[in-house]
């Protein structure tokens, strides 16, 4: 799929018209041979193609008003759009008034003429990192599809219509690695913006302290434009960083235990390449990291405010519900207020460690998931879905937990199992990690 700076030129020398790239996503969602069905809970056609024929009639007459009108991407089912309902993936809502006003982060993107072509599947509530959606059916990895194995969650359509693709750019959220690990999954790139710098108005709660929105693309520079624009707070411009000279962590602690050996193999490969390609690389050690289960033993904070948000829902329609999302949630009822300050306490000791310990680097490596995606039928069983669910979040959980900003860059060798190399900086850094990330990207393509 092309990137959207490729896909601005197109369009600039009339290569191809929006109607024609709308149609072009029109076509591959509804392959039949395709995950167009699941991937995506609704599809807007015929709002998409008047929005393309409307682009293509301005930039005819010269009255264009970005580069990017008329390309069109998907919107995760979370985010507010004007007249329709925000179903976040279940069923318990769909009775609910429809939206007045476009989620901000969307309306930001449409604003400069960009087309969303249809909401896409999610884990329920966004609450789990497989993408499992009992309601809506599960999209496959276009990893061995014969087999099908489990996208990632929580934006697991998000992360299927830009690997298959239906659209070079997605919009997801991620509270504990929700655009990250499919981006791991899938095979693209993935985007998760410092908590707090894309405005989350319009955008379905999951926890106020964790959640944020990235996205899920082509390309680092497909990430960069998009973020920028959400967050309104840089002009999307990637800073040129030789890899000569980058100072890169490789965390060692908790993240690299129990890799399986194709991530093991392909973090390894990347690191070779790194070194190779003149980055300094360092370990870094955070030992903390390991209290990190005990922590979350009964969901730590994002439990804890998911609770708080659904212990009403649930009360009235609980048995609508995913019942793996909804006994997660419920867990969190035992969480009382002297154990959620505690987990504040412990997080802002760890943030502060995080940005002391990164002084001197440009940026943190660590495997964005421990495992590549395995197949949907050993989920069936509950302990095998939360022993997955663990293991595809755990990696990178660290990322929010300590408050960061995090890319996960496709690191597999042709032909092998998808799975991502994350780089990791602390809060507020995004810029200059979109720098770091721009340099890396290309070490990490292998022939």
């Amino acid at each position: 799929m092309a990137t959207l700076d490729q896909l601005a030129t197109q369009l600039a020398e009339g290569t191809v018209t929006s109607r024609s790239l709308v149609e072009q996503s029109l076509s591959a969602i509804a392959d039949p041979s395709g995950e167009g069905a699941r991937a995506l809970i609704s599809v807007d056609a015929e709002g998409a193609r008047a929005a393309a024929d409307l682009a293509d009639h301005r930039r005819k007459a010269g009255r264009s008003v970005s580069p990017l009108e008329g390309i069109p991407f998907s919107s995760k089912d979370i985010f507010d759009l004007a007249g329709e309902v925000t179903t976040a993936g279940s069923v318990v809502l769909k009775g609910a008034a429809p939206a007045t006003a476009d989620a901000v982060a969307i309306a930001r993107l449409k604003s400069v003429g960009m087309i969303v072509i249809g909401r896409t599947n999610m884990t329920e509530f966004a609450y789990s990192g497989v993408g499992l959606n009992p309601h809506y059916g599960t999209p496959r990895s276009p990893y061995d599809r014969a087999t099908g194995r489990i996208p990632g969650g929580s934006s697991s359509g998000a992360g299927v219509s830009v690997s298959d693709g239906m659209v070079s750019l997605a919009i997801g959220t991620d509270t504990g690695g929700s655009c990250r690990i499919p981006a791991s999954y899938c095979g693209v790139v993935g985007y998760k913006s410092s908590h707090g710098r894309v405005p989350l108005t319009g955008t379905y709660p999951l926890s106020s302290s964790f959640d944020s929105i990235g996205p899920l693309a082509t390309s680092v520079a497909c990430c960069a434009t998009a973020d920028a624009l959400m967050a309104g707070d840089w002009d999307g411009k990637v800073p040129e960083r030789p890899l000569r000279g980058l100072r890169l962590a490789v965390l060692k602690d908790f993240v690299l235990d129990g890799l399986e050996a194709p991530v093991a193999s392909a973090f390894d490969a990347a690191l070779m390449a790194l070194s190779s390609g003149g980055a300094t690389l360092s370990d870094m050690a955070f030992p903390e990291l390991r209290e990190l289960p005990s922590i979350n033993a009964k969901g730590g904070i994002v439990a804890a405010e998911a609770w708080f948000t659904h212990r009403a829902l649930m009360a009235s329609k609980g048995e609508a519900y995913d019942p793996r999302v909804r006994n997660r949630i419920a867990m969190a009822e035992t969480i009382s207020a002297a154990d959620y300050l505690d987990y504040f306490v412990r997080r802002r000791e760890m943030i502060r460690l995080f940005a002391e310990r990164f002084q001197g680097f440009d940026g943190v490596l660590l495997p964005t998931t421990l495992n590549t995606p395995p197949a949907i039928a050993d989920l069936a069983h509950d302990k095998d879905y939360l022993r997955f669910n663990a293991m595809s979040l755990r990696n990178t959980y660290v990322g929010n937990f300590l408050n960061g900003c995090g890319i996960s860059i496709p690191m597999q060798g042709p032909g092998e199992a998808p799975c991502g190399l994350t780089i990791l900086s602390p809060w507020g850094s995004d810029r200059s990690l979109f720098g770091v990330a721009a340099a890396v990207e290309p070490v990490l393509t292998r022939a």
